[in-house]
């Protein structure tokens, strides 16, 4: 960061105190991770001075060929690691992706049935302040108040009762596996488009450690930043033919002449977007290179192994997850039975160096900002090499700062906090910056 250093002091010195918190804390939000150099590297290239609007081989501008060969591959590895008929990488984030798949099936205000936020669910799935909830009709399926597991009956009658124009799985806080196939099924009874929202779960989907949505959705939406390991931003996949829109209304006539691959890229562009980010898509063509290799698999394996050693301590530490426990990469945890609330909880732990964040739980009584959980992941972690006796480590410090109330008193954080730095110096992270 020379030049940065010397331009501008102000903004370099922000971007190395945040470096230098990224190295010496332990991160365990579920939605984050860290990138290979690799990725960044291209995300910081020259590639962000070029301007590309439309897709390879059909540009409004010239110049574009070796960013048109940039993008096919990021396009044909992202089909290869998920088997996908057809994909589009254009979409600057997971809310655009969805935004995109919303505009390129449904009319404004059309029914969209979706998994109920405050049991799980994403702001773009439907919330009244989001673009989702201002532009359709969201109608929400929830958890089973015993199980806390997706209540597939409310789904069906759901289904029923608003005939919606998709069928929306997918979730943001959801510690166990989803069944796809179930979805589809009740989809194929009311008519409805299936689509998926993968953002979390899109590495576990990769390596076959999920089950996978690719075969059975009509649309499958992600981030590449999360599970992924890739940058920051979002992609499509979708089936090449519409098996439902079959036109006939003045309103979807030209939209009735495309099949659903060419619907989802003119809801990008032009609908949505104008020029793509091609730094940030050279980025995600690394990351899917990467996930394609061995070593990928491997590291999602030890993300579900971290996983179960937290839900076991925290078990036998007497704190209830939700749900019971984890099938994937996140945990869910029910502060309020420690007497806390979540925003206390994510304070209390962000002052030993331990960084996650407060979540609403289903059937929460408590107000967003200072709900009943908070959520943690595995991601993050795993990937600066932590493996089962540091994961315990971890673990047992997240159960002194919760229960204890001795562990909060000045000595006793500042004790923690060294244990968590103390861990994390064995595992360097960015050395070479």
């Amino acid at each position: 960061m020379k030049n940065l250093q010397t331009n501008d002091p102000q903004i370099a010195e922000l971007i190395q105190k945040e470096l230098n918190r990224q190295r010496t804390g332990a991160e365990m939000i579920a939605s984050e991770n860290f990138v290979s150099t690799s990725i960044l590297e291209a995300t910081g290239s020259i590639l962000t001075n070029k301007y590309a609007e439309g897709y390879p081989n059909k540009r409004y501008y010239g110049g574009n060929e070796f960013i048109d060969q940039i993008e096919t591959l990021a396009i044909e590895r992202v089909k290869k690691l998920f088997k996908a008929e057809h994909a589009n990488v254009q979409a600057h984030a997971g809310s655009q992706a969805n935004a995109a798949a919303y505009f390129a099936v449904c009319e404004l205000h059309d029914t969209i049935l979706g998994f109920s936020l405050a049991h799980g669910g994403h702001l773009t799935h439907g919330h009244p302040v989001n673009f989702s909830g201002k532009s359709y009709n969201f109608v929400s399926y929830g958890v089973n108040k015993d199980t806390e597991m997706i209540d597939f009956d409310e789904v069906e009658k759901q289904a029923k009762l608003h005939k919606p124009k998709i069928i929306l799985a997918g979730a943001s806080a959801y510690p166990r596996q989803i069944d796809f196939q179930k979805f589809k099924d009740i989809a194929d009874q009311v008519g409805a488009y299936l689509m998926v929202d993968m953002a979390h779960i899109a590495g576990l989907v990769a390596t076959g450690l999920h089950p996978d949505p690719v075969p059975v959705a009509d649309i499958v939406t992600s981030t590449t930043h999360k599970t992924l390991r890739g940058p920051r931003s979002g992609f499509i996949l979708s089936k090449i033919e519409d098996r439902l829109d079959k036109g006939g209304n003045p309103s979807t006539e030209l939209r009735a002449r495309k099949n659903l691959a060419q619907k989802i890229d003119s809801a990008i562009f032009p609908g949505l977007q104008g020029g793509p980010l091609e730094h940030v898509i050279a980025a995600k063509a690394v990351a899917f290179q990467e996930a394609l290799s061995p070593e990928f698999k491997a590291y999602q394996k030890q993300i579900l192994t971290n996983a179960k050693v937290l839900e076991n301590k925290f078990k036998a530490a007497g704190i209830r997850l939700v749900s019971g426990g984890t099938d994937n990469h996140l945990l869910l945890l029910d502060v309020s039975l420690l007497g806390l609330g979540g925003q206390e909880a994510e304070t209390l732990l962000d002052q030993v160096a331990i960084f996650t964040n407060k979540n609403m739980i289903p059937y929460d009584t408590r107000k967003p900002m200072d709900p009943s959980g908070i959520r943690l992941g595995t991601a993050a972690l795993t990937t600066r090499g932590l493996k089962e006796a540091e994961m315990e480590i971890i673990a047992e410090v997240i159960i002194d700062t919760l229960i204890s109330r001795q562990a909060r008193d000045k000595k006793a954080k500042a004790e923690n906090k060294e244990k968590v730095l103390a861990l994390m110096q064995n595992f360097p992270l960015y050395p070479e910056l």
